[in-house]
């Protein structure tokens, strides 16, 4: 359980890091499209806070999901991450929706050339949150939590927006009056761009939730290890279903028939201990023994 703590641990350090940039990013960036008349870097300064509102929420997740198992609550609270992150997505999906139709409403009222600082705002939010979405992203795969995984793009998503803005303030400044709309359509994109990833985090999490099937690679390494406790024929059945940053496996092996009840339990014992060691992060593994079918039972 030290690995999974470890794993928790190090989820949380990025989504911490999550709240100080974005809470500092967004603060900049709303502050400075306010004084500097971009309302496409005040559309990216409003997602920047609510990202760190986002992250904190994350932190808050990831301390309730290790929350030992109780007895409304027998396979513990790690169901929570993915609830966490199937909410970032459908809140991400609701604020670019809003700021989609403000960018809308306000396309043909008169507006004042946005300054040109405004475009080094936007150019250093950009390299900010590269810097931290690499860092998150690089955590969520390591770690495996879908939560932070959905963060981590929506950190990613601030990127390509404060280029989007960028792109947008300087032909409204320069390009002259034929495009002046820019800093609009700059806005429209950004808003564009985060339902599409949004709705592919949503999507993602809430098939966690509906306890999809695991990658592959789980499936091998667990299969693999199993075979290779003594006695194990074969394995009839393996189910392997995530629970925040751990997996449940259910598993059916192949034993002998002609073993007693107690050898075929020291055999389901032997998987369990085989494939928790081996195979991170597993938390539980239920083991059901069924008889081989190269080895049929004896007709009387």
């Amino acid at each position: 359980m030290g690995d999974i703590a470890n794993l928790y641990h190090q989820a949380r350090q990025a989504a911490l890091w999550g709240v100080a940039v974005n809470s500092g990013l967004g603060l900049v960036k709303l502050l400075g499209g306010m004084y500097g008349h971009s309302f496409a870097l005040m559309t990216d300064g409003a997602h920047s806070l609510v990202d760190a509102l986002i992250s904190v929420s994350l932190v808050a997740a990831l301390y309730f999901a290790q929350r030992p198992a109780d007895r409304e609550h027998p396979y513990g609270h790690t169901r929570v991450e993915a609830l966490v992150g199937a909410g970032v997505g459908l809140l991400l999906i609701v604020l670019a929706l809003a700021l989609g139709w403000e960018a809308w409403n306000t396309r043909n009222l008169p507006h004042p050339s946005p300054h040109s600082f405004t475009l080094v705002v936007a150019g250093l939010g950009a390299l900010c949150q590269e810097v931290l979405s690499r860092f998150a992203i690089k955590t969520a795969r390591r770690t495996g939590s879908g939560a932070l995984l959905a963060t981590a793009w929506d950190y990613r998503l601030d990127v390509f927006g404060s280029l989007l803005v960028l792109f947008g303030v300087a032909l409204t400044k320069w390009g002259g009056p034929a495009w002046q709309m820019a800093d609009r359509i700059a806005a429209g994109l950004v808003a564009t761009l985060i339902i599409w990833v949004a709705s592919k985090l949503l999507w993602e999490n809430v098939q966690d939730l509906m306890d999809r099937q695991a990658n592959p690679l789980v499936l091998q390494d667990v299969r693999h290890e199993a075979l290779a406790v003594a006695g194990v024929q074969g394995v009839e059945k393996l189910r392997i279903r995530k629970a925040g940053l751990e997996y449940l496996v259910d598993i059916h092996v192949e034993v002998d028939p002609d073993l007693t009840v107690r050898e075929g339990h020291d055999i389901a014992h032997a998987v369990k201990d085989q494939v928790i060691t081996h195979v991170d992060p597993i938390r539980d593994v239920l083991v059901h023994i069924e008889p081989s079918r190269t080895h049929p039972p004896l007709m009387d």
